[in-house]
């Protein structure tokens, strides 16, 4: 059999259209919504907000702005072609466009998801922490920003990139879910790989509303620390799948607490690194 047959005419087949790449395209513009202002916002850091940046420091934003937006399209250039790669596999799932199911059943099919990709999600960032190659080469790229805007949620490694989007569509397929639903799903987490890379920790901040989402400043402590804080929405994983919290971002909660905001969270960092700086020289003195 002609192996060019599975793919012969699938331009023409309206189900490639409405599954894989309107999958595709709402994933981005979905992203694009949340990550665009806000990456206006870091542009313009406006006074008023600064004591809700989590780090209190200048964005990387002359440096990546140009990159992080050329990423965006040279990363979903390869991820459109591995669909087409990818479409005989893909129609042969159980994803459809019949009866919706009812909302409930949704909710509940919406939470499946952020579970089991979190999970899937926390394994392989963690272990592209953990395997020196796949850091260097692969996951170091989206690394190299340290003070994250918006934009920046998707500046990543085209093999990081894919793999990421290929554990979003695994739930959906186990269960073979409706088309709207995935639509959902996809919608809910690309608003999520946005906001975790505003920079701002503002209580006003609409997306605080989801139930199972803690904000930006879960993973915006892993861009400034380097290790640990590996899962996306649930950062209970890293209590119970081997005590990788950043010891630094349980303080910063625990000081959010009482009141304070990331300015004095910052400051008051300081002044504890400095008196036990002072603490120590004054022991070595004695």
């Amino acid at each position: 059999m002609d192996v060019f047959s599975y793919w012969q005419g699938f331009y023409n087949d309206p189900w490639f259209w409405q599954f894989p790449m309107a999958t595709l395209a709402i994933s981005m513009a979905a992203f694009l919504v949340v990550a665009i202002p806000w990456t206006v916002v870091a542009w313009l850091d406006p006074k008023p907000l600064r004591k809700y940046k989590i780090q209190q420091k200048p964005f990387e934003m002359q440096k990546f702005l140009l990159p992080s937006i050329g990423r965006i399209v040279v990363n979903n250039v390869i991820l459109a072609s591995l669909l087409v790669l990818s479409w005989p596999l893909l129609k042969l799932t159980g994803v459809h466009s019949g009866e919706m199911p009812v909302w409930y059943f949704i909710i509940a099919q919406l939470v499946f998801f952020v579970l089991l990709d979190d999970f899937l999600y926390y394994w392989m960032h963690r272990y592209m922490h953990e395997n020196k190659w796949l850091l260097k080469h692969i996951h170091s790229v989206h690394h190299r920003i340290h003070n994250t805007c918006g934009i920046n949620g998707n500046y990543m490694h085209w093999v990081e990139y894919s793999l990421t989007a290929t554990l979003t569509l695994v739930g959906p397929i186990l269960i073979g879910a409706h088309i709207y639903v995935v639509y959902m799903w996809v919608i809910l987490r690309q608003v999520e790989g946005a906001d975790g890379h505003i920079g701002y920790d503002i209580p006003w901040n609409p997306i605080h509303l989801l139930p199972v989402y803690e904000g930006p400043v879960y993973h915006d402590f892993h861009h400034a620390k380097f290790k640990g804080n590996y899962a996306g929405f649930l950062p209970y994983l890293d209590k119970y799948l081997g005590g990788t919290h950043i010891p630094a971002y349980l303080n910063y909660l625990k000081e959010k607490k009482s009141g304070l905001t990331p300015l004095e969270i910052e400051q008051s960092a300081r002044q504890a690194k400095q008196r036990k700086k002072a603490t120590l020289h004054s022991k070595t003195r004695t």
